[in-house]
């Protein structure tokens, strides 16, 4: 069995000095590899810390979120389930009401302001509507009974007459 390996080391021989002999400088670049994949593994090794530190985060994200997520849901649950027929009904009227002071906002920064007193006039009519209907609620909610002593129907009426009065400043302001 010896001469097999000897004619195979002698046939392999041949060849890896024909390779080998050609340059010297070959043997140099072999080494230079070997010590590239030793740095490539370190850097491998970093970026996988990397990876678990982001992943660790994104897994700390997604538990935030899904925490607050958790408070929206009990959030709306609760204000459906304990809050008044009348006050979700003003709640839906401060909803548009503020949509419509945010749209008014955005036209004139799109637009522009050359009617700059109709500007004016509509955005204090909405923010005066606001404001009007945030007393309104207050007023109505019956958990607030004690402190304001005014029924329902009266703190509408006052709010019916107060709208009245700011709509006619903001068209005698338009001009």
């Amino acid at each position: 069995m010896a001469p097999k390996k000897q004619a195979g080391a002698a046939a392999a021989a041949p060849a890896t000095p024909a390779k080998s002999a050609t340059p010297a400088a070959p043997a140099t670049p072999a080494a230079a590899p070997a010590a590239a994949p030793a740095k490539k593994t370190t850097t491998t090794t970093t970026t996988t810390t990397t990876t678990t530190t982001t992943a660790t985060s994104k897994t700390a994200a997604r538990t935030a979120s899904t925490a607050s997520g958790n408070l929206l849901v009990r959030l709306v649950d609760s204000y459906l389930a304990t809050t008044p027929q009348s006050l979700k009904l003003i709640d839906a009227y401060l909803v548009f009401i503020m949509a419509t002071g945010i749209i008014q906002f955005i036209y004139v920064f799109l637009v522009g302001t050359y009617p700059y007193n109709a500007f004016l006039a509509g955005f204090i009519a909405s923010v005066g509507s606001f404001v009007l209907a945030a007393n309104l609620r207050i007023q109505a909610n019956p958990l607030n009974a004690a402190e304001f002593k005014v029924s329902p129907e009266r703190a509408f009426a006052d709010f019916a007459f107060s709208s009245v009065i700011l709509y006619i400043f903001a068209i005698n302001f338009v001009g």
